[in-house]
């Protein structure tokens, strides 16, 4: 297998790069679902409470493993997080018998467990994992790619993906589809923002939305589907720092994995 080292980009939406078309085309693409999901809140879930900050829409529709996965007590998710204090999703998730891994870089010990399904770990997952030498003089380098984590943890596969990282998003998405990753994933819940460009993302406003719509794009190809939107109007309403486009800075997509049936 041929490692990739680049995503596609996908043609111009335009004849001549223009912020405005690739900006209406990006925004369109987020704003539409391409797949519809009945069973999208984990109210139907036991040991759930609507005290949730956030919508994370799972799709809970039965042609989909996940609802089967959790009925079994077999289903894992994954959550990336940077000290946010809002893990209602992840207890829920827990309290319904799913093995729950929250990785987040500001947790106080290197790994705790908490109830019988709920593990946190000192981790902040990353695009690239560390650099050995840079890695050695910290023993315990608290950075690592998600491809790494599941090789050490001996997972195979996950079926949510959470993340809310403030913008390293784009960078570990790509790195997600470039080592096909994504496919050990059943469902993935990201929260995307887009008041700038994002960790090492560079070019031009218009290059720089042209890249975030090709990265989606590819994980069409991998046969995710978009069922849910939540545009989050509490953020600031700002695209690239602009006020423009009508966009908020944030939003929440979910898609789902359409070969795990």
């Amino acid at each position: 297998q041929t490692v990739r080292w680049h995503i596609e980009l996908q043609p111009w939406a335009s004849p001549t790069p223009s912020l405005n078309y690739e900006a209406s085309r990006f925004l369109k693409y987020i704003s539409t679902s391409q797949i519809s999901c009945e069973h999208t809140n984990l109210n139907s879930l036991k040991g759930y409470s609507e005290t949730a900050k956030k919508p994370w829409s799972v799709c809970l529709d039965e042609r989909f493993s996940l609802i089967h996965r959790i009925r079994s007590k077999q289903c894992r998710l994954y959550s990336l997080g940077l000290g946010n204090d809002d893990n209602q999703f992840e207890l829920s998730m827990a309290n319904s018998g799913c093995e729950v891994h929250r990785f987040d870089p500001s947790i106080k010990s290197a790994h705790i467990q908490e109830g019988r399904h709920l593990w946190y770990h000192r981790l902040s997952i990353d695009w690239r994992d560390p650099n050995p030498a840079i890695a050695a003089h910290k023993l315990h380098s608290n950075t690592k790619k998600l491809g790494t984590v599941l090789n050490e943890f001996g997972h195979q596969k996950i079926d949510i993906l959470k993340a809310d990282v403030e913008s390293a998003e784009w960078k570990i998405l790509e790195n997600l589809i470039l080592e096909d990753v994504v496919e050990q994933i059943g469902q993935l819940v990201f929260e995307v923002h887009i008041h700038w460009p994002g960790f090492e993302v560079s070019g031009n406003d218009s290059t720089v939305v042209r890249y975030w719509y090709s990265l989606l794009r590819e994980l069409e190809l991998k046969d995710f589907r978009l069922f849910h939107t939540y545009k989050d109007l509490s953020k600031p309403q700002m695209f690239l720092k602009k006020e423009a486009f009508n966009a908020s800075s944030c939003y929440t997509l979910s898609w789902v994995n359409t070969r795990w049936k």
